[in-house]
């Protein structure tokens, strides 16, 4: 093995878990204000039961167990201690891929995806068309170190990725994210267009903004409207992170109510395809997530990209890699995803929602799977 990385193993000391039941049974409850369901945010009962789940039947034991079933690593680049699992496929003729999850999200995202990629012939696949996993936690996300400094992008955490890549012998692979990850995936190819094969996202690429309403047709204008009226909808997490992260991350730190809280608002907004987040995504991957981001006191030093941001813009993709899209959308998005990328795959009515990897991953690894299989042509 390089010598520069280093086995990890998750091993949270019992003292934490305590310490987490505990400050879960002292909840200072608020009283319910006016209005229906979510329409002021997470329900009180909802989120009551929720916590009484995490503190007494959620078992953390048995998913660190499992998340340690995957081969993970340390390494430093950049001076940081980035943390990653490394999965090879039992296929020696595997395509390597890089995944990169989204906020607020983790590597946890992809526990049920990684065995299908890795192993297809276990999962009824086409051996041919296996990947070698690479995915590490994003800088200030679970067991990777935090930016220590303001100025961090998108582009600097390719940089890593490709040397991480390189340090793992793999100088060519494909790339692949969701949320985040649809920033840093095209970005790696962007930056590096002779490393990268292909690049697929589970996001949005080229979403109009006011500036590209005169050019739309009228039909383009109603598939717009009806795309701002679902992101108006919830809280504008990007403004909230940009201004005052410091001040929130108090609660977050100090409550893990209040960190539940607030990531559950995340997730009811962005699984629309349930009413709730649970019926979409399992109760306790929900949990072992929510863990996650608790134990390693992340919430805070997760949200850089928004306050390193001045504005909220979509990925500016690029033109020379081939690139994928999970579900595609309108033909308007298509449009302007084509502006400044070459888009080579483009189904329409894919399962799932915005954490696909979590609410589909058989799915989304059949379609990494097809889109691979055309880019490389096997």
């Amino acid at each position: 093995m390089n010598e520069h990385i280093r086995p990890f193993r998750i091993e949270i000391p019992p003292a934490d878990l305590d310490d987490l039941r505990d400050r879960l049974a002292r909840t200072r409850w608020p009283e319910e204000l006016p209005g229906e369901g979510w329409e002021r945010g997470v329900p009180v009962g909802y989120l009551k039961d929720l916590a009484a789940y995490w503190r007494t039947g959620y078992d953390w034991r048995a998913h660190e167990a499992a998340l340690n079933a995957f081969p993970q690593f340390l390494t430093e680049i950049e001076g940081h201690s980035v943390h990653f699992l490394h999965v090879r496929s039992p296929e020696p003729d595997a395509v390597p891929l890089i995944l990169t999850h989204g906020w607020p999200g983790s590597i946890v995202e992809f526990t049920s995806l990684i065995g299908p990629l890795t192993d297809p012939r276990a999962h009824g696949g086409d051996p041919s068309r296996a990947f070698h996993v690479v995915a590490p936690s994003v800088p200030g996300y679970g067991f990777s170190e935090a930016p220590r400094e303001t100025g961090w992008s998108v582009s600097r955490v390719a940089g890593m990725w490709a040397a991480l890549m390189s340090r793992l012998g793999y100088e060519r692979f494909g790339t692949q994210g969701g949320d985040l990850g649809a920033y840093v995936a095209p970005e790696v190819a962007r930056l590096f267009p002779d490393r990268v094969i292909g690049v697929h996202v589970n996001g949005g690429l080229g979403f109009p903004t006011e500036a590209d309403v005169p050019d739309m047709s009228e039909d383009e204008r109603a598939d717009y409207a009806e795309m701002q009226s679902w992101v108006n909808a919830g809280v504008d997490h990007h403004a909230l992170l940009r201004t005052a992260p410091q001040t929130f991350a108090y609660g977050w730190h100090d409550s893990p109510v209040a960190q539940l809280a607030w990531m559950m608002q995340k997730f009811q907004e962005f699984t629309p395809t349930a009413d709730l987040p649970e019926q979409a995504i399992d109760r306790d991957l929900l949990l072992t997530n929510a863990t996650v981001y608790w134990l390693t006191g992340t919430s805070g030093s997760s949200s850089w990209f928004s306050y390193d941001s001045d504005r909220f813009v979509w990925p500016e993709g690029q033109a020379e890699v081939p690139t994928g899209v999970y579900s595609g959308g309108p033909a308007l998005f298509r449009r302007l995803a084509e502006r400044r990328n070459k888009i080579v795959h483009w189904p329409e009515g894919n399962p799932g929602g915005h954490f696909v990897a979590m609410e589909e991953p058989d799915h989304l690894a059949a379609d990494i799977r097809t889109f691979f299989a055309g880019v490389t042509g096997d």
